[in-house]
Parts: structure tokens; C-alpha cells; sequence
């Protein structure tokens, strides 16, 4: 079984700058999760969007790489019936003329 979120868009603390640390930026994650579906071990898509918002917005991370370990970890604490996930996070408005930074964890 599958769950892909994309594009779950929202904004939060996260960066290093002085500015990043005190002004809410728009942020941008792509979910790709594979489990194992037994009956009733079913992951609510809307269970795993609202608790990436919740962390991130609760973290304050300064960096992107540490949030996508972060997230990746609880995820799968929380879940343990998954065997894959792949978390993306863009921050699309860090440069003009630019669709924004973005890192991977798979």
C-alpha cells in the first residue's frame, strides 16, 4: 500500500538566517509512504499531514536536513508497519526566480 502527499503546503519557522528564525516562510513537502496493509494497520494520510505541520511548527529547525531526519525517525516510530518512506521539503520563496531549495530523505 501506498500513501503519496503532495504538495502540503504551509508556514513555519526553519533556516539558520536571523530572519528565518523570527518571520514564518512557506514550506512544501512531498510524502511517499509504502507499509504493509494486515487488515486494520491503515495510515490515515490526514494523520500523517497534520503531524508533519504539528513538528515543524513545534521544532523551529534550523535546518532542512535535520527536520527530514527528524520526521523520517518519528514517522517511523509512530508507524512502524512502514518499510519506505521518502520525504521531500522546499522552501520555494528563499531566492526569486527560483522554485525554491529542496532536500530529500529516503
Amino acid at each position: 500500500m501506498q500513501i503519496i502527499i503532495e504538495n502540503l503546503t504551509f508556514e513555519t519557522i526553519v533556516g539558520i538566517l536571523e530572519k528565518e528564525r523570527h518571520t514564518p516562510q512557506k514550506v512544501i513537502l512531498h510524502v511517499k509512504i509504502s507499509y504493509d496493509y494486515l487488515g486494520d494497520n491503515v495510515i490515515d494520510y490526514a494523520n500523517i499531514s497534520t503531524f508533519l505541520e504539528t513538528e515543524m511548527n513545534q521544532m523551529h529547525y534550523l535546518l532542512l536536513e535535520d527536520a527530514l531526519t527528524d520526521l523520517s525517525q518519528k514517522l517511523k516510530i509512530l508507524y512502524p508497519q512502514m518499510s519506505k518512506i521518502k520525504l521531500k521539503i522546499f522552501k520555494p520563496d528563499i531566492l526569486p526566480n527560483y522554485d525554491g531549495w529542496g532536500f530529500a530523505h529516503g
